[in-house]
């Protein structure tokens, strides 16, 4: 896919105050260590995550994506009235009916004449949302849309430490819930155009491929459990080998799409979910990690605010800067893979 008009136009993050470091999760698991004989410190040592962030008790999906759409306004040289499509992309949803987007809406104050609607795809929603957002800018059926993502791994992570703690696992048992101790939670929002609309330099953003590999699908799995609880199950080091070997086949599709090779890229974000992971994704990709820009490890696996989010903090760093070029990276279980090429 290649975009003529569509542009980046701003791009935001809220993140919650409350930090859980993984050296205090281990301690709530302190009996489960002890009994098995488990080293502390494994958590951070296996994932390279120090903390993650969680939202108050009883936060909606859609009260965080209202603070992110509220920060990226306050950026948009546009206004509310002119976003014609709005889309949440998050994992989490206040509920299954109506769109989370509804609500999210109602508390942003957008106007009534744009289409709502909810877009779920694992960690990938964010991105999906992007190139929706952009075929209607294309196609001339908007001008401008919004895609908020709000995501609260709370619940899931309170459900799994009380998993872990009451029931009679042994080391094989505990692996599949090892991943959920590495989520964290955040929020994220991005203002899409026309190119016409932007007054200063546009962000480029300018097209990308696809790629799925639903044979995969089971590896990793998430679904509600009782209430407010959330439970998933990971084989974390088969999602690996598939994700990695996934991603080498969409680089090379990607390169093919673009035009950009290894050498015309000059900062890489892609989806955050540790220090492994990172590691073998750009060994495998024969990219040097020194262009990555990385937030998993103060942020934990955000799902699909982790690579926008991250995205925001390397401008706001000063590490993507205008004229760069930006591979955008995203993975996420299904098995789907999209890289999209932005040039800011």
């Amino acid at each position: 896919m290649r975009f003529q008009n569509v542009c980046l136009e701003s791009i935001a993050v809220a993140l919650p105050e409350e930090v859980w470091t993984s050296t205090a999760i281990e301690e709530r698991l302190r009996p489960l260590y002890e009994r098995l004989r488990l080293p502390f410190g494994r958590l951070e040592l296996m994932s390279g995550i120090r903390e993650r962030r969680f939202w108050p008790p009883g936060t909606r999906p859609s009260d965080a994506s209202a603070a992110a759409g509220r920060a990226v306004l306050a950026q948009s040289a546009l206004r509310p009235e002119q976003i014609e499509t709005f889309i949440h992309a998050a994992v989490c949803r206040d509920m299954l009916e109506p769109a989370t987007a509804a609500f999210a809406h109602r508390k942003l104050g957008l106007p009534a004449r744009a289409q709502i609607f909810d877009v779920s795809n694992a960690c990938l929603g964010f991105l999906n949302s992007l190139t929706i957002l952009a075929a209607m800018i294309e196609s001339g059926q908007i001008r401008c849309g919004m895609v908020v993502a709000g995501e609260n791994g709370r619940p899931l992570v309170e459900r799994t430490l009380q998993h872990l703690a009451t029931a009679p696992l042994d080391r094989n048992q505990i692996k599949p819930f090892f991943a959920n101790l590495t989520i964290g939670s955040g929020a994220a929002a991005a203002i899409v155009c026309h190119r016409s609309l932007v007054r200063d330099r546009p962000h480029r953003l300018l097209g990308g491929i696809c790629l799925t590999a639903t044979e995969y699908s089971e590896l990793c799995q998430g679904d509600a459990a009782g209430g407010d609880g959330l439970e998933m199950q990971t084989d974390s080091e088969q999602l690996l080998v598939a994700g990695v070997a996934v991603a080498q086949r969409a680089w090379a599709a990607f390169q093919q799409e673009t035009g950009w090779g290894d050498a015309s890229v000059d900062r890489f974000v892609c989806h955050q979910v540790g220090a492994m992971h990172r590691r073998r994704l750009y060994e495998a990709l024969g990219i040097d990690l020194a262009r990555d820009f990385s937030t998993f490890e103060t942020l934990g696996n955000m799902g699909s605010v982790s690579l926008p989010a991250t995205l925001a903090q390397a401008v706001a760093s000063g590490a993507v800067v205008a004229g760069h070029r930006v591979g955008l990276l995203g993975i996420g279980s299904g098995i789907n893979c999209m890289m999209l090429a932005l040039e800011w």
